[in-house]
């Protein structure tokens, strides 16, 4: 395993690797596979792992496949406290439901959308955090505005924070101004990059930590950018982040899972197929995302 340090005590910060979830050629899934991955992206100095996000396409999978994607997360890390499931789900009695299998399998923390199944107002997303943070696990919240049409506005976010639902926030909606005003309404709320795209502006901006999809393909290269990035050494991390863009801008498009499990197939990693209704990638974007990935590899960003 790896020696780097990792805060135990707010063990959502860090390089947190939204994990892909292997599957075989007949869809189901490879636990083996995953576990290595898991091993591998620790070894490369990642802090910890998060399963069952939408990049490993929890929502196409089985109940059973995933309290077991979590368990073998906490095993193959060694330490339950690198993991943070994802426990997003319809319902939140269901997502609570698997916040408490997190804690039993030793997870540290949880990943939580608001709810999604249709457009909640704030007072319905602060009782579906309550309900969830109730289950005793530091829940961190994701704010993706596009997928789930709930906005986690600052000032949401500093209430779900004072009544003590939430601990961090993933930022996924792109607007790095908003690092700002999270911090003078929540200066106690953690912030966490959830775009590969604009780690490098969250970061300047105090972010402490990334939740990200591009390190599956590229561990070293993305925690070498990380490291970089949060020590505000803009000479090793500018350049760096301009050679990995090409790639990281792939994290905020619809073809996330495709793209991602296509370059940790030309790494030598295990992508593979998705299930549906996510298919294989159009050809030509199929050829720009192999282009990149070939010219990263080349440049030895692995």
């Amino acid at each position: 395993m790896s020696n780097t340090p990792h805060d135990t005590a707010r063990p959502w910060r860090g390089i947190m690797v939204a994990t892909t979830t292997p599957l075989r050629a007949d869809l189901s899934v490879d636990y083996d596979a995953y576990a290595e991955h898991v091993r591998r992206l620790i070894d490369a100095g990642c802090d910890g792992v998060v399963p069952n996000g939408s990049l490993g396409e929890y929502q196409t999978l089985t109940a059973e496949e995933r309290a077991r994607i979590v368990t073998t997360a906490v095993e193959a890390a060694g330490d339950g406290a690198r993991v943070m499931p994802g426990v997003a789900a319809y319902g939140s009695a269901e997502s609570r439901r698997w916040t408490e299998q997190a804690a039993e399998a030793g997870a540290g923390s949880v990943l939580l959308l608001p709810p999604n199944a249709y457009r909640a107002d704030h007072a319905t997303v602060r009782a579906h955090y309550a309900e969830v943070a109730a289950a005793g696990l530091p829940v961190v919240a994701y704010n993706n505005p596009f997928d789930t049409k709930v906005d986690l506005v600052p000032a949401l976010l500093a209430q779900l924070h004072g009544e003590g639902s939430i601990v961090a926030v993933k930022e996924f909606s792109g607007d790095v101004r908003r690092a700002y005003e999270i911090a003078e309404l929540a200066p106690g709320l953690d912030l966490l990059a959830g775009a590969d795209d604009v780690l490098l502006e969250l970061a300047l901006a105090g972010a402490v930590g990334w939740i990200a999809g591009y390190p599956n393909a590229l561990p070293e290269a993305s925690v070498a950018l990380y490291r970089a990035a949060l020590a505000q050494d803009l000479d090793t991390a500018l350049p760096l982040y301009k050679a990995l863009h090409p790639l990281l801008r792939w994290d905020s498009r619809t073809e996330f899972v495709q793209a991602i499990k296509l370059s940790m197939d030309i790494a030598g990693l295990p992508g593979g197929p998705t299930r549906p209704p996510r298919g294989p990638l159009p050809p030509e974007t199929e050829a720009a995302v192999r282009a990149a990935t070939e010219k990263a590899l080349a440049e030895g960003l692995g």
